[in-house]
Order: structure tokens, then sequence, then C-alpha cells
């Protein structure tokens, strides 16, 4: 799984869960190494696991002459109580690293396979990810 070599702070602010909130992603919007790219449509928090899985079915997917590119990185970590835990007793232990995606972001991108597998392979990777996303091709 993914974490990071050293964090400066070892846990973060959970900050707002807004679900009506009209943020949107400003960088990491294009495809810019590949030639198609997962593109989310709704925002979510990813998880490291979660990214690996999908990252696994793209990898096993494309086989040995397609290419892939992971454009976001948990850096952020995540904080859980251990189970049976009354309220109060402070903030629990980090377990470990998330990213925030905002609508707009690319995910994945792909290159080097045909058209229609690469839109196959990346719409299975979305199904490993707690987001809406759809499949974009380089302009």
């Amino acid at each position: 799984m993914l974490v990071p070599k050293k964090v400066k702070f070892r846990k973060w602010h959970t900050m707002r869960r807004n679900p009506k909130s009209t943020k949107v992603a400003t960088r990491g919007i294009t495809v810019a190494f590949g030639s198609h790219g997962l593109k989310a449509t709704t925002h979510a928090r990813v998880r490291s696991n979660q990214i690996e899985s999908a990252r696994k079915v793209v990898v096993r997917a494309l086989g040995k002459t397609g290419k892939m590119w992971l454009r976001v990185f948990p850096d952020k970590p995540f904080t859980q109580k251990p189970p049976e835990v009354k309220l109060g007793k402070g903030k629990g232990d980090p377990v470990g690293y998330e990213v925030e995606i905002w609508p707009g972001r690319v995910i994945f991108e792909v290159d080097g396979v045909a058209d229609t597998v690469a839109v196959e392979t990346l719409t299975k990777a979305a199904k490993k990810l707690p987001l809406k996303a759809k499949v974009v091709a380089r302009h």
C-alpha cells in the first residue's frame, strides 16, 4: 500500500464533509501522460488500500504492453478509535492514509493499449473506488 516516507504531523484535522459542496479540483484535471484517464465526478476520501486494489486491476488488465500512471497519492493520515471505546478520551490513533479527491481530478491514466481495452480497464478500476468516475480520452 502507498504510505508517505515521512509526515510532518501525526494527525490532521478531519475537515468538514459537506455533501452539497460545489468545490471542484483545479489541478490534475487533464489527461497529461496517457491516452485515456479516469476522472472523478464526485467527491470522496480514497484510502490507500482502495487505490492499491484499483491499481492491481489496471495493471493486470493492461498486460506487458500497457503503461499506467497513478496521479494521486494518499498523504493525509486518518485516525480510528478502537472498538467498544466510549466517547471522549481524545482522538484515535492513526491507522492509515487517504487522499481527498474532488470532482474533475484525474486518478489513473493508461496508454499503450487499444481504446476498448483502456475504457474497459478504467471502468473496472472505477468500481473499486468509493466515488463515481468517468473515462476520458486525451484531447
